[in-house]
């Protein structure tokens, strides 16, 4: 695959993917942007390599760095962040504390799960709304996550976050149970 062919992917997954993740229809976007509703759905399709003006305005009408998006690493993202990554936000002297463990920027329906998984078991979803993000905090044991075929580990202590519009699993390939707390964010409805 050529530079420009990456380059031409690369703009309409992280087109589709921000559209989404800001809710905003083709329409909305053309009217934000001033760009044409036809351009938008070439671009999406990777059909077309718009002008730099073009793509400049999309990236302005979603409040996206052009950067982000023609970043050819906004593909399928798994981001872990490890026990000492998490940032401590307030402690007293009697041992409160809060921890921020991981964080996305995602609007629409929240919902917070509770998972535990015995040894050898695991579970597939289906791929979620595009825009839909998930993140995870393993307490206990060893998570192992596959998204888009790909799998992590995720040990007790680390949290993640990734994109839930596509394919994945979560996977106990331990000895001991592994529980987790997830929280889904999806997309509003439109």
């Amino acid at each position: 695959m050529s530079d420009l062919d990456q380059l031409t992917q690369s703009l309409a997954r992280n087109l589709k993917r921000w559209r989404g993740e800001r809710g905003f229809t083709l329409d909305a976007l053309a009217a934000r942007a001033g760009v044409s509703r036809g351009m938008i759905i070439q671009i999406e399709q990777a059909r077309t390599n718009p002008s730099v003006g073009t793509t400049v305005k999309l990236a302005d009408a979603l409040g996206v760095s052009i950067t982000t998006l023609l970043d050819y690493e906004q593909g399928p993202q798994v981001r872990l962040v490890p026990a000492d990554q998490a940032v401590r936000m307030w402690s007293t002297e009697a041992g409160s504390s809060t921890t921020l463990l991981v964080g996305t920027e995602a609007a629409g329906p929240l919902e917070l799960w509770s998972w535990r998984l015995m040894p050898g078991e695991g579970s597939t979803s289906d791929p979620h709304p595009e825009g839909t993000v998930e993140l995870l905090h393993v307490t206990e044991g060893e998570l192992t996550l596959v998204v888009d075929g790909e799998p992590h580990v995720v040990p007790a202590g680390t949290s993640a976050t990734f994109e839930a519009h596509l394919s994945h699993a979560y996977r106990n390939e331990g000895t001991r149970p592994a529980e987790f707390t997830m929280a889904v964010s999806v997309p509003p409805a439109r």
